[in-house]
């Protein structure tokens, strides 16, 4: 970068500060000028220091984030990374601001990070500088959609609560991994994302029917975060929305998210697909990997699969993308317009892995129209 990605630190607690700012300037390519203790802080300190980016501390008191996230993307848009503490209230606070046009989210910083400090430090480091290229368009954007959505939801009466698909029981037998692909019409739509991925998600998912093929996700998201975004998807889509559980049954109509500290990928019993929980090592970085879960449905679904990736920081699914082309299933990739970080799809569309560049509002519909092919 030519100059320095310059920082606003708002968090109450005046020890994360300090931590916060170690980690930042240990970065050349940032610079913190200032912190805030409260929201009524920051404001004053925008307008004095005009940061490229916020990180902004879920809860405060006085006004809490999401609050002041909502004021800030009405009047002054900016790029902010959410500070979340890894607790379910602190789940469905942050994926609120995410909503609303927060780019990322980092988890609150132990005090005890002798072990994890350099990790924690590249990790917010990496997130704070992607935040600092995304657009003030992309944000206005974001934040139209919120709107636009609070507005419907409100014209509605409440929805009646989704019902739970229960799990098959399933044989105990070994499962065969082979490349026959056993004569099914069941398409499977394998789909992975990343930063930004909890909105596009559900862009997908509102726009699904509740006898649509069965899905499974691997989003990057924290072990804590995946449950309650799991949970959080289920009251917004028709399907049913599951936190995947290892030899889970995947069928129509339902939707398998991998946990955050599994790979997710799919398996055969038999002519039935199912969900396999992986604890291996990290791929890409990731666990859960997007890679993972793509060369899983090209060994065991093949042409009965549909590959899409969306919105997110790096190269993960890229790979798997044009594996799973090459088997004759149909690939889609979110366009860079409507990504928050055009990082994931754009490296598939770069290695040709990608048979539809699309909208997010254009990606379900494609999908439907694929499934029925």
């Amino acid at each position: 970068m030519n100059n320095p990605v310059k920082v606003l630190i708002v968090d109450d607690s005046a020890l994360v500060r300090k931590m916060l700012q170690e980690m930042l300037s240990s970065d050349p390519d940032i610079e913190v000028v200032g912190t805030a203790y409260d929201p009524y802080d920051a404001r004053e300190k925008i307008k004095q220091l005009h940061p490229d980016v916020l990180t902004l501390d879920v809860e405060m008191p006085k006004m809490d984030g999401v609050t002041f996230l909502r004021n800030l993307m009405r009047l002054h848009p900016l790029p902010v990374v959410m500070v979340s503490t890894l607790t379910e209230k602190g789940a469905d606070v942050t994926f609120e601001a995410m909503a609303l046009g927060a780019v990322d989210f980092v988890t609150k910083p132990k005090i005890d990070l002798t072990h994890t400090f350099e990790d924690y430090t590249q990790e917010i480091c990496t997130k704070v500088k992607t935040a600092a290229k995304v657009t003030r368009q992309m944000l206005e954007r974001q934040y139209q959609r919120y709107v636009a959505g609070k507005e419907v939801s409100q014209s509605k009466a409440p929805a009646a609560p989704a019902t739970t698909q229960k799990t098959e029981q399933l044989s105990s037998q070994p499962i065969q991994f082979n490349r026959r692909h056993f004569k099914t019409t069941d398409r499977v739509i394998a789909l992975g994302a990343s930063t930004g991925g909890t909105e596009a998600i559900k862009e997908v998912l509102q726009r699904m029917p509740a006898n649509a093929p069965g899905i499974v996700i691997t989003q990057h998201i924290p072990a804590a975060f995946s449950l309650p975004f799991a949970k959080r998807m289920d009251t917004i889509s028709e399907m049913s929305v599951h936190h995947a559980e290892h030899r889970q049954l995947i069928i129509p109509g339902n939707v398998y998210i991998a946990p955050g500290d599994k790979h997710l990928r799919v398996g055969r019993d038999g002519a039935r697909y199912i969900c396999l929980l992986d604890d291996g090592p990290p791929v890409n970085r990731h666990k859960p990997s997007v890679d993972v879960l793509f060369d899983s449905v090209v060994e065991n679904v093949g042409p009965n699969a549909i590959g899409v990736i969306l919105t997110g920081m790096g190269a993960d699914g890229a790979k798997g993308m044009k594996a799973i082309q090459s088997i004759g299933a149909p690939t889609i990739a979110q366009d860079e317009k409507t990504s928050v970080v055009w990082g994931m799809p754009g490296e598939t569309v770069k290695l040709g892995a990608a048979d539809y560049i699309l909208s997010i509002d254009k990606i379900a519909e494609k999908i439907l129209q694929l499934a029925e092919k």
